[in-house]
């Protein structure tokens, strides 16, 4: 089976930072996509950053410039390193990936089980 754990959520004030890491854990062959999503409370689960294996990277316009994904292939480690903060930056983090299992049948796609970011003073 496969665990992705996320942490480094928590409280912060406004233009503050957080770094949030997702591990992966399991018979994991490979993983392919990896992303972090968000979701307010009464809003969708939006996409936030993304990473493919290759390094390839997308952002959403709201966090252009001020967060940053990166992964630890070695580790089987995803990262989203959160700058300048804001109120609206305030949501449950989730981290998505798509893993190959050794003695798997195919690619499939897994979801932590969040992290909570508050940006309030």
């Amino acid at each position: 089976q496969v665990q992705l754990v996320e942490s480094g959520g928590g409280l912060v004030q406004p233009g503050g930072s957080l770094r949030l890491s997702c591990a992966a854990s399991g018979s994991i062959r490979s993983i392919g996509y990896m992303g972090w999503y968000r979701q307010a409370p009464g809003k969708q689960r939006d996409l936030v950053a993304d990473s493919d294996s290759a390094g390839s990277t997308s952002y959403a316009d709201s966090v252009k410039g001020r967060f940053t994904i990166s992964r630890d292939n070695a580790k089987n480690t995803m990262y989203l390193q959160m700058n300048t903060l804001k109120p609206e930056d305030t949501a449950v983090y989730y981290c998505n990936a798509q893993i190959l299992l050794y003695g798997g049948t195919g690619w499939y796609n897994h979801w932590g089980q969040g992290t909570q970011v508050t940006v309030s003073s």
